[in-house]
């Protein structure tokens, strides 16, 4: 059992908590990097696409998990971030200007929806911004000599600094662009939470009236957080773009709002772990289920099976399961696993038991 002795303030917001903690991220890093080396092409690209979804995760999880404020509109900021990326490349911006301004453009949409729509609570928000991502699609039809419509547009290559970079042609070199995004994207959200301005997300994000009380401005708070996770997801929707090759309205429907929150509440809601371990479970589950149906088929010769809906499905008996026996997601469980383990034969099982996240006061909101 390990104990960390905090002699000063600066102790308790380091990037690490301790060496070890230090040395087993490290060693992760390591391992990812030398990924590309260890796994064929396929593999390279299913790995590129977990990363994506991370960053997407990472994203919704500044709202979500840390401010408190359910989203069931962030498809729509994905693909704002998607056309705008594309759209630039298009008309000969280069991408390394392209790219971080693809963010930009969907974290000020973001701003400027953030403040009458973050004014609501609870179901009311998740309606609201329900609604955003399915006018979205309706948005992208009706622009349709930018968008392409129904149609759709395709992602044109791209080079940065003269290194041109292709999924297909060059999947080693899209998985070090997205890995290198991503690493930048979690440097940025753990220094977020480690200033005032992630200590206000928290405070809102557990009682509104209390962080009011603090002087925390709760309007602004909200439409920065906002902002901030619409910029991230915006990025991860400039990636999803080029990955995917071409796309349409289709592509960013309610279906991936849902599957975005679905990833957190999966992986672990309040934690950066969690949308890590939610991305690997959206990204692998599909092929998963995949290798299990042709397996099936070919043990008992029943031919190419093919059920509509199956991965629907899977996930929304993945996410019951949670709820029901583990509401702190899969992060949550290796909390209490390792808890365990450093403190057994101490261990006490109401431990970790659920505590109202609500004060009196904020009921009806």
């Amino acid at each position: 059992m390990r104990f960390v002795f905090k002699r000063s303030y600066n102790d308790d917001i380091k990037l690490f908590k301790h060496r070890t903690q230090m040395f087993w991220y490290l060693a992760l890093l390591i391992f990812v990097v030398a990924l590309p080396w260890l796994i064929d092409d396929f593999l390279i690209g299913e790995a590129t696409n977990v990363l994506i979804w991370a960053i997407a995760g990472m994203g919704l999880m500044v709202l979500a998990g840390h401010t408190g404020q359910a989203s069931l509109g962030h498809a729509a900021f994905m693909a704002i971030g998607c056309y705008a990326n594309v759209i630039m490349l298009q008309r000969g911006v280069p991408f390394i200007i392209a790219f971080p301004l693809s963010g930009v453009i969907a974290g000020i949409a973001g701003t400027i929806i953030a403040l009458p729509v973050l004014r609501l609570h609870g179901i009311y928000l998740a309606i609201a911004t329900l609604a955003i991502s399915i006018l979205t699609d309706d948005i992208i039809v009706i622009t349709a000599p930018w968008t392409g419509g129904v149609g759709g547009l395709a992602a044109p290559p791209f080079d940065i600094f003269g290194v041109d970079i292709n999924r297909y042609g060059t999947p080693i070199l899209f998985y070090f662009l997205t890995l290198v995004v991503t690493l930048l994207v979690l440097w940025a959200y753990r220094n977020i939470l480690r200033s005032p301005l992630g200590r206000s997300f928290v405070a809102v994000r557990d009682s509104e009236i209390s962080a009011q009380a603090l002087g925390v401005n709760i309007t602004k708070t909200k439409a920065i957080s906002f902002g901030i996770s619409c910029a991230i997801v915006g990025l991860a929707g400039a990636l999803l773009g080029l990955f995917a090759g071409a796309f349409n309205n289709e592509t960013f429907n309610l279906v991936l709002s849902i599957q975005l929150l679905l990833m957190i509440v999966i992986g672990g809601l309040g934690s950066i772990h969690g949308a890590f371990f939610g991305a690997l479970v959206i990204g692998f589950l599909p092929q998963a289920i995949a290798i299990t149906r042709d397996g099936i088929s070919e043990t008992f010769g029943l031919g190419t099976i093919i059920i509509p809906g199956i991965e629907s499905g899977v996930f929304a008996l993945i996410l019951i399961g949670f709820i029901l026996f583990e509401p702190r997601g899969i992060y949550g469980r290796w909390i209490k696993i390792r808890t365990y383990f450093e403190l057994f034969p101490f261990y006490r099982k109401g431990m970790f038991k659920r505590q109202k996240t609500y004060l009196k006061t904020e009921r009806m909101k």
